[in-house]
């Protein structure tokens, strides 16, 4: 294949240290691995503003920055509905009302909480289901990287996978999760300092932000206007399916109970820290289409294969591929040198991704697995070995993973199709267990069970047969999400009107209500309602700016 972009000795050199660095933390870290704690939490003593990075690191993976340039340019501004409507009032929910949960009950892992919260059966579908997910996730970005990899430099795919394998499995098999938190706060720099010269020079090749609006349809620079009816827009969705698909469920399943996200909160050096840690982490979130909105916008002002007329595409119609908008403008408008940055910051970002879900998959193996259902009660470092292998085994299954993903022809639509499935339905546990005391540990069980089971009905008997149509496969996840979580939350109640309660006694700590307020900070700005009310503000603003 000829490669899209032509890198030079010193790109090849920046890529080459960035490698180097990484797997020189992660040996470094290898010392402070002395127990199973400090291999998969961290011990529990990082501060706030690292594991603020981390946590908004370990999402923005290169899938979501390649796909969400791609639905730039493909649906224009609407894009930003992901991170403010779809993020921000997710993340301030987990800082000020789920994270003293989480940490005052000092579990290991989200399905040790549905332990305590319900019963060991909710817990064992949990860490089942989720260990499948975080496996199918590694091997997404893996597969992405290298596919991306090909494409702009001619790297073959198992080249490419095996290269991000190896790194991955260094440098958490010596330094656990510390090892992925401090990389993830390098990568999250990296990803900045990558895409920025993108925006600046094509700002610059338009004629700054003026420019812009001139050269892209009117309808690309509002997020919400078009969203009235599914018919007026080109993502095929109403406000009422972003709303409550995206806003509501996919986002709160996501950022409230995937242990991927929740384990960097759970590193923290004490409870304040780790509220604060997705409230911080929302200010830079906000901020994110600044690095993959604007460069769709500009690939459809710049490029001659993304102008749009009329509402058509230009060139007689052909569609063109938006996944490429990213490499197409890294190939027309950065020098070498700053190429190599943006090239290291995008394999960065897989490989935050993929090393996220490694650490997170260790853990939920070895204490909600391996610790709870095949050897019990063994010595501690029996379980830190145990962590180790499954690092192991979770890269090598990515890479098998990586080779399946290539049936699917769209990744993005692909990742939120597996969330709908398990992070949707999953949230309700999670809202009637923490703030209705009534929920009873088999209504939780089932109430979750029966999520899965209308995502897998929706999906499988309803939409894949045509039975259910809707206008694009991201309606349907968001609907999907949406029906999903009802199952999950009707079923609990009833369930839970007809069986056993769980003693009050037994909840202090786990159910609101029944929990001690946490301490807000001895200053205004050491609390995180002060916090959560600053990221709230700023999120209105930006939806009324961009109306």
């Amino acid at each position: 294949m000829t490669p899209v972009i032509s890198m030079n000795f010193i790109d090849y050199t920046i890529l080459a240290a960035y490698v180097i660095i990484t797997i020189v933390v992660g040996y470094a870290l290898k010392k402070y691995m002395k127990t199973s704690e400090d291999f998969f939490l961290s011990g529990r003593s990082l501060p706030s503003w690292i594991t603020s990075l981390a946590f908004l690191s370990a999402n923005l993976g290169a899938l979501e920055v390649i796909g969400m340039v791609a639905n730039s340019a493909k649906y224009g501004i609407l894009t930003v509905h992901f991170y403010w409507i779809g993020a921000i009032p997710a993340m301030i929910f987990l800082g000020i009302f789920m994270m003293p949960f989480y940490y005052s009950s000092r579990v290991r892992s989200v399905p040790e909480y549905l332990k305590l919260r319900y019963n060991e059966a909710t817990r064992g579908l949990n860490a089942l289901s989720f260990a499948i997910m975080t496996l199918l996730m590694s091997g997404i970005s893996m597969y992405a990287m290298a596919l991306l990899f090909e494409l702009m430099l001619g790297w073959s795919l198992t080249s490419s996978i095996l290269l991000s394998a190896i790194v991955v499995l260094i440098y958490v098999f010596f330094g656990g999760l510390s090892s992925s938190i401090y990389n993830e706060v390098i990568q999250f720099f990296l990803i900045w300092l990558g895409l920025l010269p993108v925006v600046y020079i094509g700002l610059h090749a338009v004629g700054g932000f003026e420019g812009l609006v001139r050269r892209i349809p009117a309808s690309f620079m509002h997020a919400w206007q078009p969203m009235s009816s599914a018919a007026n827009n080109p993502m095929g969705v109403d406000w009422i399916g972003v709303v409550l698909g995206l806003g509501f469920v996919l986002s709160f399943g996501y950022w409230t109970t995937d242990f991927l996200v929740v384990q960097r909160a759970m590193a923290s050096e004490d409870l304040a820290a780790a509220r604060r840690t997705p409230l911080v982490a929302s200010f830079p979130k906000m901020l994110v289409p600044i690095i993959v909105v604007i460069p769709g916008l500009l690939a459809v002002a710049l490029l001659p294969q993304f102008k749009i007329a009329s509402g058509a595409v230009a060139q007689g119609g052909a569609t063109p591929d938006y996944n490429s908008a990213l490499i197409l403008m890294f190939a027309h408008y950065l020098p070498n040198g700053i190429l190599g940055l943006a090239i290291t910051g995008l394999l960065a970002s897989f490989m935050s991704g993929m090393a996220g879900n490694v650490t997170a998959f260790n853990t939920v193996w070895t204490y909600d697995i391996y610790g709870s259902y095949i050897k019990k009660n063994m010595p501690d470092q029996h379980y830190l070995k145990m962590g180790k292998y499954a690092t192991i085994f979770g890269v090598l299954f990515s890479v098998g993973t990586a080779y399946i993903v290539q049936s699917f022809p769209n990744l993005m639509d692909y990742m939120q199709l597996i969330f709908t499935f398990f992070n949707a339905p999953l949230f309700a546990t999670f809202l009637l267990g923490m703030f209705w005391k009534k929920a009873t540990p088999w209504g939780g069980f089932f109430g979750l069970l029966s999520g899965i089971l209308a995502a897998a009905f929706h999906y499988f008997v309803l939409y894949r047969p045509g039975i259910v149509h809707y206008p694009s496969e991201m309606a349907a996840n968001f609907y999907q999400a949406w029906w999903a979580w009802c199952a999950d939350f009707v079923v609990t109640i009833v369930v839970s009107l007809f069986t056993a309660k769980k003693e009050e006694s037994a909840l202090a700590g786990l159910v609101y209500g029944l929990t001690p307020r946490p301490h807000s900070g001895s200053t205004l700005f050491r609390k995180p309602e002060f916090w959560a009310v600053v990221s709230l503000v700023m999120m209105v603003a930006l939806n009324i700016i961009f109306w």
